[in-house]
């Protein structure tokens, strides 16, 4: 089953359900997946592939993340709430996240492969650890993880 088909069937079931946020979160999901697909159509149908959907629910996910921070800081803890509870539900189609032994293991891997030895090259480890952690795991740890890594 493809994501767009198990999307289709979770909204039908939360619908059935009830369940609000839930409802929203796979609406919100549906509609991140049609914009991609509208925005990379050229001529007939555009179809998805798995690193395009990927990209989506990362973004989606990390639109989640930055709106909790801001609800948090301008005291909403109702909206924080709300956003999180979104948040958990597109996590579920989110490969399962690696360990920060699993992102340190990949930097030094990656570290070791192109020789980076200072800060000026954070750039150069930073682009081929975001490639091989794709979707796994969150910019920000990866950031901490080569910046102790290097300096």
């Amino acid at each position: 089953m493809s994501l767009k088909e198990k999307i289709d069937q979770d909204l039908k079931d939360s619908m059935k359900s009830g369940e609000k946020t839930r409802l929203n979160a796979i609406r919100s999901i549906r509609a991140g997946l049609l914009e991609k697909e509208v925005s990379i159509r050229v001529g007939g149908k555009a179809v998805l592939s798995d690193d395009q959907e990927l990209e989506v629910l990362v973004s989606l996910a990390k639109k989640r993340r930055d709106a909790i921070e801001q609800f948090t800081a301008g005291n909403r803890p109702d909206l924080a709430e709300t956003e999180l509870s979104e948040l958990k539900v597109i996590e579920e189609y989110l490969p399962a996240p690696v360990s920060d032994e699993e992102i340190e293991a990949a930097v030094r891997e990656i570290v070791a492969k192109t020789g980076a030895t200072s800060m000026k090259e954070m750039g150069k480890v930073m682009s081929e650890a975001m490639k091989a952690l794709k979707g796994k795991a969150d910019g920000t740890r990866v950031q901490q993880v080569v910046k102790s890594l290097l300096s």
